[in-house]
């Protein structure tokens, strides 16, 4: 497997290649790695009077009699036995060589669930195959592999046997390293995955806890290691712009803040200096809970940038969100002679998106949404690119942030919690910088799990909770990923609070409102004109209302950990 040039294609017809690739199979070494999903065990055979148990058995039978019948629909009937009973086989769709495989005197090995009929026993459309007498049974389980339509199992089970046959399996780590894991060797693991000996702990197989599947599982996620962390360092060998400020415009925003750093943001924000002022990309994740502030982390960055006569560029997923990273940072840098652009797709007119885009070009910091990575948009000179909630965005997007400039640096945040193992490993071609300290007088967030039928209880909680001058999220159910159903059960919360709380003032966001109607009713809750908030996910990303100190989430099982967070 390891050895060099073009992995070997997959020795079939071309039209069989063509659909083998459509489960991603196109190389010897794609087959090889190709594992089941489950066994069958046929290397035993079951009396047909011991077979009834709900379990696929293996039976050796001989057609006593077939025919095909016509009520109470086309059937090929057939009649088989062994020395303990006998069995009927039902098949609703049959080819004529079938019917002629089944004829009268046929010695077949049949295999599939015996159930109890009206007429006895009986199996329905049975997998089966013509013995010669006295043939063996199979050594291994049968593996049963994902596969596509048109592509039959035991077609699959012949290219591997054929791909193991031919394969040199080196072992992928040192024996020396190999013995300390404890692991097994890997051709051993591989060829016990696809064959595996008939006292195998099936259980354990399927469920993927079996020593050999750790061996598996070891070595991808090495591979997966080992991709990264060569992209990482062939990352090192690119150039990028030596971002190194050449005035105070970092030291004067932080003089103008209202409060002093934490002493997690200021390990960060060196961290990241360090990085701006190399002769590679930065390709940092900032990861912090909501209110850790990292707003003002990524806002010294592109101080960094800005004053080394360099373009930043900030993009957020939603629109919401975008404006309100615009309106924060426009306060904050404005006054300090800092160029502040916002673009979006919802600006109205095409003109006034030109002169946006053309202000892309001159401005100092430019923030948006998707529509900064838009064709049309062109910076001049942009050095870093700072991408919020970036599990949002796909690859893709964040490369056509990338390639708005010359290899800029990259700064991608999140808020969704991510254990540091984990983030080390998934992001291994990242470094990572958690914000683990919250700014004084932050109090910790309380969760309460709530039955559906307290619903009243949490009406009242939220009519007292507003009462003494706070604001409340209610978040709607993701039904089925459905924005329709979604909407629906938005609109019904909203009609059914609006009678619950009368006193109160009820206000309502959803994905199908026009951009300008969004925005209006965020800016009202912004403003406090809006007590209870219902909202579906569109809130789901970063929305700052510090007044808001209650959401209520309705069926929260319905959501994802980052969704929830």
């Amino acid at each position: 497997m390891d050895s060099p040039g073009a992995p070997a294609p997959i020795r079939a017809p071309e039209a069989l290649r063509q659909k083998l690739a459509k489960i991603g199979l196109h190389s010897e070494a794609d087959l090889l790695v190709h594992l089941p999903l489950r066994y069958e065990d046929e290397t035993r055979i079951t009396p047909v009077a011991r077979a009834l148990g709900g379990e696929p058995v293996q039976l050796e039978v001989t057609v006593l009699h077939n025919e095909v019948q016509f009520r109470p629909r086309r059937q090929l009937v057939v009649r088989a036995a062994d020395e303990s009973g006998e069995i009927t086989l039902r098949f609703f769709s049959f080819y004529p060589s079938q019917q002629a495989a089944l004829a009268e005197g046929a010695h077949v090995r049949v295999f599939g669930e015996v159930r109890g009929g009206f007429f006895g026993l009986e199996m329905v459309h049975p997998r089966f195959r013509k013995i010669a007498e006295g043939e063996p049974l199979p050594a291994a389980l049968t593996p049963v592999y994902p596969s596509t339509a048109g592509v039959a199992n035991s077609a699959l089970q012949k290219l591997v046997g054929a791909a193991l046959a031919g394969a040199e399996l080196a072992d992928t780590l040192p024996e020396e390293l190999r013995q300390r894991l404890k692991l097994p060797g890997f051709a051993r693991s591989l060829r016990y995955l696809h064959t595996p000996p008939p006292e195998a702990d099936v259980e354990a197989l399927q469920a993927r806890h079996h020593p050999a599947w750790q061996r598996i599982k070891f070595d991808e996620v090495l591979a997966q290691q080992l991709s990264l962390r060569r992209a990482y360092l062939a990352r090192r060998e690119q150039g990028a712009p030596v971002l190194v400020a050449r005035d105070d415009l970092g030291a004067r925003l932080l003089d103008r803040l209202p409060f002093g750093l934490t002493g997690a943001q200021l390990r960060a924000m060196a961290e990241i200096a360090g990085d701006l002022a190399q002769p590679y990309p930065m390709q940092r994740l900032l990861q912090g809970d909501v209110g850790a502030g990292k707003t003002i982390v990524a806002a010294l960055a592109a101080c960094q940038a800005i004053s080394a006569g360099w373009q930043a560029a900030f993009m957020a997923p939603t629109e919401i969100l975008a404006e309100q990273h615009y309106l924060k940072l426009r306060d904050w840098l404005a006054p300090l002679g800092v160029r502040v652009a916002w673009l979006s797709g919802s600006l109205k007119s095409k003109a006034k998106r030109e002169q946006l885009a053309a202000t892309a070009a001159g401005a100092q910091l430019v923030v948006g949404t998707h529509a900064l990575i838009q064709d049309g948009v062109d910076f001049a000179r942009l050095g870093l690119a700072i991408v919020d909630e970036q599990h949002r965005f796909g690859v893709a997007q964040r490369l056509a942030l990338r390639n708005k400039g010359s290899n800029p640096h990259q700064l991608m945040m999140s808020a969704t919690p991510i254990p540091r193992t984990l983030a080390m490993s998934y992001y291994a071609d990242l470094d990572v910088t958690v914000l683990d300290e919250l700014p004084p007088g932050r109090t910790p967030i309380k969760t309460r799990l709530v039955a559906d039928n307290r619903r009243q209880d949490v009406v009242g909680f939220v009519s007292k909770h507003v009462a003494e001058g706070r604001q409340t999220y209610w978040v709607c159910p993701l039904i089925e990923e459905s924005e329709a159903l979604q909407l629906q059960t938005a609109e019904e919360t909203y009609a059914q609070l609006s009678v619950e709380l009368p006193g109160l003032r009820i206000g309502l966001v959803h994905g199908r409102l026009k951009a300008d109607d969004k925005q209006a009713v965020m800016a009202a809750f912004a403003a406090g004109a809006i007590d209870v908030l219902v909202a579906t996910t569109v809130i789901e990303v970063g929305v700052d209302v510090p007044n808001a100190s209650l959401m209520v989430i309705e069926h929260a099982e319905r959501f994802g950990l980052s969704q929830l967070h």
